[in-house]
């Protein structure tokens, strides 16, 4: 009992001196509150609402994502975070075991310390978790991915629910490393302090073996589609394979990032090949620094390799899906010219009707509406769709509009109450041409309609094709069509007051596919809050990190050592770190893009795709530079303000 209650005021003096460390900890967990607490906040406040453009994704989809993302990336910094300033302590650690500490009161100060620091910045990360979530409404809400008027509602659970994730993760790092120093005799206690010893852990084993096999599992079903999941639209439904490839590939991001301990040693030594080679002890300093301490090395890679890694990842399948939906729909695509909105999600008045009032011109107009519980059961049909199906009502010849491989029945036969399905959706429900489906309309009217075709749908079309007139008094929001399709008889291009008219030749991709628009507005709200929480989280590991060697940098100015020497090895070893981190992020990038090329080759272009294996350069180099930029920044500035202190004030400091 009097060891334990000598350690109550040596946790008093250690939250006096190593404010650094416990700085950085206090806010990671602070903006990993925040975030959770924002995304809890929005999806609580979603639930029940839509945009009121149905080819828009679905509002509560689209932060029900934002939320896990974000969820992820912060466990993740937080975790490591707490775990790397726990073992940063070790020499800390082997002191407080030398004079008699069990390891049960290594372990209890660590935790009390942990318990302490993670209340209070949870505190402080409701608190702006509050005052962020406005601010991204409003963001939704001007990029019309939210209906105007979204606003948040404060309640406490979002708020609790993240707090309590934050503290269990920061704690749980805390115990795993405090359990880890406890382990070490005391003897052996200061000649184990400076070195890392087993990094792989047990639980670390298991937990990136799991994923992986998660994240193979699920790319298997994704592909093969079983039949249990063809009955959930939300599976099956080659549209939503954006959002579900973005999970998988985050299973193998996950996995990664455990096994970083494992692959850091080896390409560290791989990068730093020529160092011996080279003059001077700066290079071969900073190698033995990042091999040896492979912990810290890994903390302090872990945020930069999720940096890069996602934004690899995610702009890659973005990229990758809109040239295959591009390749898909020019190849459906029969009509000459396409119209859309320059501004909006639909045409205005002013450029829809003379449009179809050109002389010898066949116009097609297309707006996305929404049915329920559409069910074949009044026709002996067992099959019925779970929840809510996007649907294209044409107004126009679909037909000759469109080029569209059909199992059964004819296009020529959607007017009247008839609707038309893509083959997929029909043999997961056992409907065939001639059966009656049940729906309600988006207003709740109910409709009944007459299945007159099997089709292969592109991605520029909704799984559903019904007649305008169904749907015609019925729509929610603005009426007009999003999109129209026009054939001239000279193949001149028609002209549209307030839209854009774009050959069909041309269109499909980047700019010229509102799906495209709205697929970047999706992966910007889902990536966007943890890439920044990640880019902050650079800064915040390296200045912990730089805090943390404050000893050592007096040792190499005591032993000959001078501030520019000092100065460059810091630099090298932040270089070194970036680089490991991009080389991991490449390895990630390029195995996640195989995955999703694997899916668009299965689930959307079926055969001889023409995509081939590509990584998006430009967005991999600027993420890899702003991550370089702001470690290099975080690390030399406070080394060099370190060195202002005199080196045997430095070496005689207090831990």
């Amino acid at each position: 009992m009097g060891t334990f209650g000598l350690l109550i005021p040596v946790a008093v003096a250690t939250l006096r001196k190593r404010w650094l460390g416990f700085i950085g900890s206090f806010v990671a967990l602070t903006l990993g509150v925040a975030l959770i607490a924002a995304a809890g906040l929005l999806v609580s406040t979603s639930a029940g609402l839509e945009n009121n453009d149905p080819s828009a994704p679905s509002l509560k989809k689209l932060l029900t994502f934002m939320a896990g993302m974000s969820g992820f990336v912060s466990v993740f910094v937080v975790a490591s975070t707490f775990a790397f300033a726990v073992a940063g302590r070790r020499r800390e650690t082997a002191l407080l075991r030398a004079v008699g500490a069990t390891p049960r009161q290594i372990r209890s100060l660590v935790l009390g310390e942990a318990v302490v620091v993670s209340l209070v910045a949870s505190v402080c990360g409701a608190l702006l978790g509050l005052g962020v979530a406005p601010l991204f409404a409003r963001w939704l809400v001007s990029r019309g991915a939210a209906p105007e008027g979204f606003t948040v509602d404060a309640g406490a659970g979002p708020l609790l629910v993240a707090a309590a994730v934050e503290i269990v993760v920061a704690v749980l790092g805390a115990y795993a490393a405090a359990r880890r120093a406890g382990r070490v005799r005391p003897v052996e206690a200061l000649g184990d302090a400076a070195v890392d010893g087993r990094v792989m852990t047990l639980g670390r084993w298991l937990w990136a073996i799991g994923y992986l096999a998660v994240f193979a599992t699920v790319l298997l079903l994704f592909t093969t589609m079983p039949a249990a999941m063809q009955h959930d639209p939300q599976l099956r439904d080659p549209q939503n394979m954006p959002v579900w490839s973005l999970l998988i590939d985050v299973m193998a991001i996950m996995a990664i990032a455990l096994f970083a301990p494992l692959l850091v040693p080896p390409l560290v030594r791989l990068l730093t090949l020529p160092v011996p080679l080279a003059s001077g002890a700066v290079g071969l300093l900073a190698r033995q620094n990042a091999l040896k301490a492979v912990r810290r090395t890994v903390s302090t890679a872990t945020p930069m390799f999720l940096v890069i890694g996602l934004t690899g990842t995610v702009v890659g399948s973005t990229l990758t899906f809109g040239d295959a939906r591009s390749l898909q729909s020019r190849a459906a695509l029969n009509a000459q010219y396409v119209v859309e909105p320059t501004s909006g999600p639909t045409l205005p008045a002013a450029a829809v009707g003379p449009l179809r009032a050109l002389p010898g011109a066949r116009t097609t107009t297309v707006r996305t509406t929404l049915l329920t519980g559409l069910d074949g059961g009044n026709s002996g049909s067992s099959g019925a769709t779970s929840g809510t199906v996007s649907a294209t009502a044409i107004d126009g010849d679909a037909a000759t509009t469109w080029k569209l491989p059909t199992g059964a029945g004819s296009l020529d036969r959607l007017t009247g109450s008839t609707v038309a399905v893509s083959e997929g959706l029909a043999r997961s429900n056992g409907w065939q041409v001639g059966d009656r489906l049940t729906a309600s309309l988006a207003d709740g009217a109910p409709a009944t309609l007459t299945l007159v075709a099997l089709v292969k749908t592109p991605l520029s079309l909704s799984e559903v094709l019904l007649p305008y007139a169904v749907v015609a008094g019925h729509l929610t929001g603005d009426p007009q069509p999003t999109a129209a399709y026009v054939s001239t008889r000279q193949g001149t291009a028609p002209e549209a007051a307030g839209a854009k008219v774009t050959p069909a030749a041309q269109w499909g991709s980047g700019d010229n596919d509102p799906r495209a628009r709205s697929d970047w507005i999706a992966m910007i709200a889902i990536l966007g809050p943890a890439l920044l929480y990640a880019l902050i989280a650079i800064v915040n590991t390296m200045m912990m990190s730089t805090g943390d060697r404050l000893r050592d940098f007096a040792t190499l100015r005591l032993t000959g050592g001078n501030d520019r020497q000092v100065l460059s090895m810091v630099g090298v070893e932040a270089v070194l770190t970036a680089a490991t981190a991009t080389v991991l992020a490449l390895l990630v990038t390029t195995g996640t893009q195989a995955a999703t090329l694997m899916l668009i080759n299965r689930r959307i272009l079926d055969a001889g795709s023409p995509l081939t294996l590509g990584l998006p350069w430009p967005a991999i180099g600027a993420a890899a530079a702003a991550g370089l930029a702001l470690a290099l920044v975080s690390s030399l500035v406070p080394a060099r303000l370190a060195l202002r202190t005199r080196a045997l004030d430095l070496a005689g400091s207090r831990q």
